[in-house]
């Protein structure tokens, strides 16, 4: 009877080691899918990585320091102009074409 009860024990030590192996099995492939699927589907909304947004931040930032900068030099220099007795104020520049 010991016989037979250890070596039904070992068939079902061997079923659950199985089972075991099979189940890490379907667990990596379904972490593999989901991350597939998470990559595809970042990949399709078209995201930007972080060092890509900041340097666009920091060259719109550059872009408003040197428009404040304009902005100063062409109101002085429609300063210059009325002080000097300018006829008629300069108005946008002619489009050629």
């Amino acid at each position: 009877m010991t016989q037979t009860s250890n070596r039904f024990f070992d068939e079902v030590a061997r079923l659950m080691n199985d089972a075991a192996g099979v189940a890490q099995g379907v667990r990596r492939e379904f972490e593999t899918l989901v991350k597939t699927q998470t990559e595809r589907w970042l990949r399709d909304l078209d995201l930007i990585k972080r060092e890509e947004f900041e340097a666009v931040k920091d060259m719109a930032r550059l872009a408003r320091e040197e428009n404040e900068a304009l902005k100063v030099r062409i109101a002085a220099l429609e300063g210059q102009i009325k002080a000097s007795g300018g006829g008629a104020q300069p108005g946008p520049p002619a489009m050629s074409g």
